[in-house]
C-alpha cells in the first residue's frame, strides 16, 4: 500500500464513519461532567484517527489522554545498566507509572494481564445496561471469557481472517464435491489431487493454491501452525521438533508437493515472462482465469474478483460461479485457525478511577452502531464484530470469515526474544537447509528432524553471542548468501551461452 494511502485510510475511516452516524443518538448519561480517560494505545494519532474523533464527537465532554506504547516496541538489545530488554517488565512499568484506565491490549497481553489480575470484569456493567451479545461473533465473549480464566475483561473492536475460496464451475465440471467448512488440511489437499494435473502450466487446471515458494519449509511451517506445533519451547527452552506431529506434518506436505496438483504465488512470475498490460497481469491469476478450484485468501481477493471483472468485459473471462468455506484446520483443533486475529482488544485497568467512562467508550464501538458504519469501509479495518454486517448480496458463505477462533495456543513472538540471538537468527535457515534435503530426496525425514533437534539442542545450549558477535556473523551470512546469488547468476548466463 502507498504511503499516502497508509495515511489517508484512518482519515477515510473517520469521515466515512461521521457521515453514517445520526449525532442525536450518542450517551447523554455524563453530558454534563467533562471526564478525561487515559488509554493506553500505539499513538495519539492513530487512536484518534480509529476511534477517539469519532467518540469524541458524540461525547464531547470526555476527554482523552494517550500513553503510548511505542518505547515498548522501539526497544531492542541491551539496556544501558547492560540487561536485555524484559517486554513484559517494560509494559508493567508503563502500566504503574501511567495508569492508564483503557487498555488496548493483544491476544498474549490480555490473558497475562488477566491472569495477574490487573483488569476489571465488566459483566457487571454490561448486566446493568443489558448490553446486546446477540448479534456478536459466534463464540467471541466464551472465548475472551476463556482467555480472562472465566471472566471477561474485554472486546476485540474488529477482527481479520483468511478462507479457502472455491470455483464451483470447476467441481461441477469434474463431477467433484464442494469443499465443506472445517475440512482437515489433509482432506482439502486430496481434494485437490481429485483435479486433472495434464496440459501446459499456464493452461491447466490446479487444485490448490497455497504459500508462495512451493517449498517444502513453507508449506510444513503453515501446517504446523494449524496444528498448534512448535519447533521450540520458549519457555522450557527445549527443542519440539523431533516429533510424531512434524513427522505427519511433513509427510503430508511433501506428498502434496510432489502431487503436482498445487500452485504457488511464485509460479505466475514465470508465465508470460512477468510482464504485459494490466489485463495480462490479471489474467495470470489462475482464480480470476478460472483454472483454479481452491485458494487461500483474504478478502482481498474479492476486491480483485470484483476489479477484474469491471475491467476485462470478455463474456466468461473472469470467474463468476465462486463460494467459500472455513480455512482448512486441524483434526485435533476443528474450531480454531492460526488466520483469525482478534485485533485492538480494549479493556479496562482493575484500578481505574474513571471505570465507568471507559466502559462507556468500550461499550459504544463494540455497538450495533459502531459496526453499521465500521462496515462501510471493512476492509481498512477487518472486519466488525457484529455478524449483521459481514455479508454480500449474493449470499455467499460469509460466516466462513468468522466460524473459527483464534488458536487458543498460539506461542507469542516476543517469546523468541528470550532465546539466546543466535539460535533466533540461524535455526530457521537449518530447517530450511533440512528440508530443502527431504524434498530433493536426500535425506528422510527421520533423518532431518534428527539433525535439527540436535542443531536446535546445541544453539539453545550456547552463551548468548555479544551485539557485535551478532553483527559478524549477519554479515558472513550475507556474504555467503550473496556468493550463491552470483554463482546461480553465472550458471544462468553459461546455460543461455550454451543454447
Amino acid at each position: 500500500m502507498n504511503n499516502w494511502l497508509k495515511k489517508a485510510a484512518p482519515v477515510a475511516l473517520a469521515s466515512t464513519l461521521l457521515a453514517g452516524c445520526s449525532f442525536g443518538s450518542g450517551d447523554d448519561k455524563a453530558s454534563d461532567v467533562e471526564t478525561t480517560v487515559k488509554v493506553m494505545y500505539y499513538d495519539e494519532s492513530g487512536f484518534y484517527q480509529n476511534y477517539g474523533m469519532l467518540y469524541s464527537a458524540l461525547n464531547p465532554n470526555v476527554n482523552f489522554e494517550i500513553v503510548s506504547t511505542q518505547s515498548l516496541y522501539n526497544n531492542s538489545g541491551p539496556s544501558e545498566d547492560g540487561e536485555e530488554f524484559d517486554y513484559d517488565k517494560a509494559l508493567q512499568k508503563l502500566l504503574d507509572e501511567e495508569k492508564p484506565d483503557i487498555l488496548m491490549l493483544d491476544q498474549n497481553q490480555y490473558e497475562k494481564l488477566a491472569q495477574d489480575g490487573k483488569l476489571l470484569d465488566i459483566e457487571a456493567y454490561m448486566a446493568k445496561d443489558k448490553f446486546d451479545t446477540e448479534g456478536l461473533v459466534p463464540g467471541m465473549a466464551d472465548y475472551m471469557k476463556e482467555l480472562g480464566g472465566g471472566q471477561l475483561y474485554g472486546f476485540p473492536s474488529s477482527f481479520s481472517s483468511q478462507v479457502l475460496y472455491y470455483n464451483k464451475a470447476l467441481f461441477d465440471k469434474y463431477n467433484i464435491a464442494y469443499p465443506t467448512d472445517q475440512m482437515s488440511w489433509h482432506e482439502v489437499i486430496q481434494l485437490a489431487r481429485q483435479f486433472p494435473i495434464e496440459g501446459e502450466p499456464e493452461e491447466r487446471v490446479y487444485g490448490l493454491k497455497v504459500g508462495y515458494s512451493g517449498d517444502l519449509n513453507e508449506m510444513a511451517n503453515m501446517l504446523a501452525s494449524a496444528d498448534n506445533l512448535k519447533y521450540v519451547d520458549t519457555a522450557s527452552k527445549t527443542m519440539t521438533i523431533n516429533s510424531d506431529g512434524w513427522k505427519n506434518v511433513l509427510q503430508t506436505s511433501l506428498d502434496a508437493l510432489n502431487s503436482k496438483a498445487l500452485y504457488f504465488e511464485s509460479m505466475d512470475q514465470g508465465m508470460n515472462g512477468g510482464s504485459g498490460s494490466y489485463e495480462d497481469y490479471l489474467m495470470r491469476n489462475p482464480f480470476l482465469s478460472g483454472r483454479l478450484a481452491m485458494t487461500v485468501d483474504s478478502t482481498y481477493l474479492m476486491q480483485q474478483i470484483e476489479e477484474a471483472g469491471n475491467y476485462i468485459k470478455e463474456e466468461g473471462a473472469i470467474i463468476s460461479d465462486w463460494d467459500m468455506v472455513t480455512m482448512p484446520v486441524s483434526a485435533q483443533y476443528p474450531d480454531q485457525s492460526s488466520s483469525t486475529w482478534y485485533s485492538d482488544i480494549f479493556a479496562i485497568a482493575k484500578d481505574s478511577p474513571s471505570a465507568d467512562a471507559a466502559w462507556d467508550f468500550i461499550s459504544y464501538i463494540s455497538s450495533d452502531d459502531y459496526s453499521r458504519v465500521k462496515s462501510k469501509v471493512t476492509n481498512m479495518g477487518g472486519f466488525p464484530i457484529r455478524t449483521a454486517y459481514i455479508k454480500d448480496e449474493e449470499g455467499r458463505n460469509f460466516a466462513a470469515f468468522y466460524k473459527l477462533k483464534p488458536t487458543r495456543a498460539q506461542q507469542d513472538y516476543r517469546e523468541y526474544e528470550k532465546l539466546n540471538p543466535q539460535f533466533n537468527m540461524m535455526f530457521y535457515n537449518h530447517m530450511n537447509e533440512e528440508f530443502k534435503a527431504v524434498q530433493d530426496g536426500t535425506k528422510t525425514i527421520d533423518e532431518a528432524l534428527e539433525l535439527l533437534q540436535v542443531k536446535g539442542e546445541e544453539l539453545l545450549s550456547q552463551e548468548p553471542m555479544t551485539e557485535e558477535e551478532v553483527n559478524k556473523e549477519m554479515e558472513k551470512r550475507m556474504a555467503e548468501e550473496q556468493a550463491k546469488m552470483q554463482e546461480a547468476a553465472g550458471e544462468a548466463v553459461s546455460e543461455t551461452v550454451a543454447e
